[in-house]
């Protein structure tokens, strides 16, 4: 079995869906500390001059993890972060291809009374899973009751699920990742290589703007958005008509 585990995302990118897509089980890392300037509160998507964040405002809290991390209470208006959101996704993608076959859910999201990071992380991931096809259990870290750090988690993890391959992202991972236990505890570790595919966005004469949220995928190629991910280009190619 290959396992491979990360942090909550809000609204990860495609490197975060294909490790998933790779993978027997995955296990969404939720015990660990929540990091303030990373991606669990916040993504990229594509507007008129570039690039915008959108970003859930969190709770000042110290030393949490990321199981515990809530979202900030606002007063409900039109001025609400949830209520923001929805216009700047209605604003730049209502144009987009398949925008709108997405729309509806997505307004049932952010109309939803959110407490914890995680609730809505977890949810956004599976709905993007969903729509991409994906089909992979997902475990929460919070509730296996895991010891050590880094590596000797992540060994812990694959031996309490009974995984012996263990699928890595390429990025700081390999600055941690100690091999050799893992090696010494029957477990394969194997790298992603993750090619960024290049498929047709919104404002093309902006050109392209790679590692945005994936939800840019999804509203401008919809059902071929598995097979870009796949870096399937022939089937690309079939589904939008060509030979």
């Amino acid at each position: 079995m290959i396992l491979t585990a990360h942090q909550p995302g809000y609204w990860p990118w495609l490197g975060y869906f294909e490790k998933i897509a790779r993978s027997d089980l995955f296990v969404l890392l939720d015990h660990v500390q929540y990091e303030p300037h990373n991606f669990q509160n916040r993504n990229r998507i594509k507007v008129n001059n570039g690039s915008l964040w959108l970003t859930v405002p969190i709770k000042r809290q110290h030393a949490v993890p990321i199981c515990e991390q809530r979202i900030a209470t606002e007063p409900r208006s039109r001025h609400h972060w949830q209520e923001r959101t929805l216009r700047t996704l209605f604003h730049h993608y209502g144009h987009a291809p398949y925008f709108d076959e997405y729309a509806e859910e997505i307004v049932d999201i952010y109309r939803r009374p959110w407490q914890r990071l995680v609730d809505l992380d977890e949810e956004l991931i599976e709905r993007m899973m969903g729509w991409m096809g994906i089909v992979r259990p997902m475990v929460r870290s919070s509730s296996l009751k895991l010891s050590g750090q880094k590596s000797s988690m992540i060994v812990s993890l694959c031996q309490r699920l009974g995984a012996k391959r263990y699928l890595s992202g390429s990025g700081g991972s390999r600055d941690y990742l100690d091999v050799e236990e893992f090696r010494r505890s029957g477990i394969t570790v194997e790298w992603q290589n993750f090619i960024h595919p290049t498929y047709p966005q919104c404002y093309p004469k902006l050109g392209f703007v790679p590692r945005l949220a994936a939800i840019d995928l999804l509203f401008n190629c919809g059902p071929r958005s598995r097979c870009y991910l796949n870096g399937d280009t022939a089937r690309v190619a079939l589904a939008s008509g060509g030979q």
